[in-house]
């Protein structure tokens, strides 16, 4: 078993996790405050931008393999190496949705 750093960017807040463990495990042991809400990889509540480093994040079902990449689901993902996370941003594709729900036209009331 391999312990990694990992720094959330902006916060102060460091943690050691095993890469036998999710960064939310470990998250919620410490008392860091991350978001999150399914656990299982769907919601992108836990959504972090990965800075710099890696994860290996299988079952992150609701990141494309591009996204996948560049963002981690933390109740999916394990460090493969120390990793600097910038948290609650979230991948292009669930920006692109909500800019899509902001414009749309609001239903009238009849």
């Amino acid at each position: 078993m391999t312990e990694y750093t990992v720094e959330f960017v902006g916060t102060g807040e460091t943690i050691e996790v095993s890469d036998k463990e999710t960064i939310l495990s470990k998250c919620i042991e410490e008392g860091v405050a991350q978001e999150y809400s399914c656990r299982v990889g769907m919601c992108l509540a836990c959504s972090a931008e990965i800075l710099e480093g890696d994860v290996t994040q299988p079952a992150a079902r609701g990141l494309t393999e591009d996204e996948a990449e560049n963002y981690a689901l933390t109740c999916m993902a394990r460090p493969n190496s120390d990793l600097k996370l910038d948290r609650g941003k979230y991948p292009p594709s669930i920006e692109d949705d909500a800019g899509a729900m902001e414009s749309e036209p609001a239903a009238a009331d009849d």
